[in-house]
């Protein structure tokens, strides 16, 4: 029998340094949480989002800001199934979750082979507008680490770019309203770890693509699990290449650099050479 108590516990004993930690070092590190927030967490119903609307509830009981929550899940037209163990989920969890509709899944459905670009994009346009709509100047994500050094490999192997997933940003389409991402140094195996000390199950990416490919090769085909994959067998060689890769984020010279963009404006080394 699952007890809450014991979830909640779980967090901030036996997960202390690995996951508690390292979500409060991401809030004060880059600043994510201001006095008066009101910030809505956005609940997918996967492990990695409803583990950070557990945490956010810890650092609202032992936290010092003055701030707001509101735990918001969008059914962007998962199956009945899928629905119903989130619904759960967030009773067994004690989460009080908002729930609003939206027809995402069946929009993007006709989109090719991989609907994901177009999907993602549009469930964060509604996640913007709900949000506002409830009085929230900001919305949490429950991207972790692994998820920012995926997309460090893949912007520089299949986008031909150097460019990283910020652990926060100001909405371009939706005046006043931020995103932040409070799991950005929390690792992947940690999360699982946690789901599987306390017996938990969630849902998966639960739409329809990803569903179709459950039922032969799971995530097999896509970007994501081939870079997934390439940085598991570099760890083999090398154990710091995934702190690497993100340290390399902060490292970056520009004095060594070809050329790079700055606000829509791409500057080249050539602009400065003869200068010195």
């Amino acid at each position: 029998m699952i007890k809450v108590d014991d979830v909640e516990r779980s967090i901030i004993k036996k997960f202390k340094k690995e996951i508690w930690r390292k979500f409060t070092k991401a809030i004060n590190e880059y600043e994510m949480i201001q006095d008066g927030d009101r910030i809505a967490v956005c609940i997918s119903g996967g492990k990695d989002s409803m583990l950070m609307a557990k945490l956010f509830q810890e650092l609202e009981r032992h936290g010092k800001k003055n701030f707001e929550l509101v735990f918001l899940v969008m059914n962007p037209g998962y199956n009945e199934a899928n629905y119903r163990l989130i619904l759960e989920n967030a009773r067994l969890l004690q989460v009080p979750v908002t729930v609003f509709s939206s027809e995402i899944f069946d929009i993007v459905a006709d989109e090719g082979d991989s609907p994901c670009y177009l999907c993602a994009r549009m469930r964060r346009g509604y996640l913007y507008s709900k949000a506002k709509e409830l009085g929230c100047n900001k919305i949490a994500l429950g991207h972790h680490f692994d998820d920012v050094i995926e997309t460090i490999v893949m912007g520089m192997l299949y986008g031909a770019q150097i460019q990283t997933m910020m652990p926060k940003l100001h909405s371009t389409n939706f005046e006043g309203m931020e995103l932040i991402r409070p799991l950005y140094l929390v690792r992947e195996d940690d999360i699982i770890r946690w789901m599987n000390y306390n017996g938990l199950k969630f849902i998966r990416c639960a739409c329809r693509f990803t569903e179709n490919l459950a039922k032969g090769e799971t995530e097999k085909g896509s970007k994501r699990f081939e870079v997934k994959q390439l940085i598991k067998e570099l760890k083999k060689t090398n154990p710091y290449i995934e702190m690497n890769i993100f340290r390399s984020m902060e490292n970056v010279n520009l004095s060594t650099v070809i050329a790079y963009k700055k606000d829509g404006v791409k500057h080249h080394f050539l602009e400065e050479y003869d200068r010195n």
